[in-house]
């Protein structure tokens, strides 16, 4: 009963991590053009690379969305967020170091824009607080409503051995 408050942590961590990448996916999955002109923005990749990459991100962070939604693999799920919110900070540090003005393009839009250091500095703060939970969930991935083995209650009257985190 002790860590009862570790698993409602984790289960708000997983919701509210889902809830970043659905969002974040369904803005760019609906408009396909404008998430390619937010991913050339950064100026960053071969013009080759752009489209793929700008096709490939929206139903990534869908997957990892619904996985996190539905409890399955959260550890592997968040790891990979993690690793996403990552390179996603480091491009963000990377625009700002180079002088460039544009919008992240992290929930729709993207582009050209008239932002400056505040700008930045607040969306790789919100970022690290997104790497936050993942971090969480890498440690305590279980969590109720989960459908990850072992995240369920158990059903039968049997005495099950306790798993450590």
């Amino acid at each position: 009963m002790g860590r009862v408050w570790i698993r409602i942590v984790s289960l708000l961590a997983r919701l509210g991590l889902a809830a970043v990448w659905l969002i974040s996916g369904a803005v760019k999955f609906v408009d396909p053009t404008q998430t390619e002109v937010a991913v050339r923005a950064y100026q960053l990749l071969p013009e080759s690379l752009v489209r793929p990459v700008a096709n490939t991100l929206p139903m990534l962070e869908i997957a990892l969305g619904l996985l996190l939604l539905i409890g399955l693999g959260v550890r592997v799920a968040a790891i990979a967020s993690a690793a996403v919110l990552v390179v996603l900070i480091a491009v963000i540090v990377s625009v700002w170091a180079r002088g460039l003005s544009i919008d992240c393009g992290c929930f729709g839009g993207g582009g050209a824009a008239d932002v400056d250091g505040w700008d930045y500095a607040r969306e790789i703060a919100r970022d690290v607080g997104f790497l936050a939970l993942a971090g969480w969930l890498i440690v305590f991935p279980r969590s109720p409503f989960s459908l990850g083995p072992r995240s369920r209650p158990v059903l039968s009257g049997a005495a099950q051995p306790e798993v450590t985190e």
